[in-house]
């Protein structure tokens, strides 16, 4: 079957059928709109790479699901979607950051606030020596490091949303485990 000449509507009932092709020619219809389309609000290729890279995992992942009528106009709003949920991430991140940072002073901590400080740095150590290596370094980069996800994937060759859920899933099961000591 030569899916280049297929319209549509017949690519998506492909796609339902786990065709690969089919996935691949709507992937080579529409990724340069979509990325273009992206780069105009976000002024950064490696997140609009992301972005479009994420809005075609999960165009598969629910593909038994789908219920499209416009192909383009669906994918479209997806990119714009996910461009403004970058967006209000970027905004939690930056008021986490200046929280963080808010009322910190230079001062010298007391004796015990370090031996608090190193108590609480080993207990993560030991927590996070039960994690695989790839989760380790992701939040030693992200935690430790002050790198960002974008910094981390790049760095590691591993997709900016992998390594946000390997992050979140280190910082709940550390959450659930320095409940006490916290």
């Amino acid at each position: 079957m030569n899916v280049k000449s297929l319209p549509d509507n017949h690519l998506i009932e492909a796609l339902r059928d786990d065709d690969g092709l089919a996935f691949r020619e709507i992937y080579q219809r529409y990724w340069k709109k979509m990325y273009l389309l992206a780069l105009r609000k976000i002024d950064d290729r490696e997140a609009v790479e992301s972005i479009v890279q994420d809005v075609f995992l999960r165009l598969w992942e629910r593909r038994s699901l789908l219920q499209i009528d416009n192909l383009e106009a669906y994918l479209i709003t997806s990119v714009k979607y996910t461009c403004i949920n970058h967006f209000k991430s970027a905004m939690v991140h930056e008021k986490y950051v200046t929280h963080a940072f808010t009322g910190y002073s230079d001062a010298i901590c007391t004796t015990e606030e370090q031996l608090n400080a190193s108590e609480l740095m080993r207990s993560i150590e030991a927590r996070l020596s039960h994690f695989p290596e790839k989760a380790q370094t992701i939040f030693r980069l992200h935690r430790l490091e002050n790198r960002s996800t974008k910094e981390i994937a790049t760095q590691i060759q591993m997709p900016q949303r992998t390594v946000e859920h390997h992050l979140s899933l280190v910082v709940k099961a550390l959450r659930s485990y320095l409940k006490d000591y916290l």
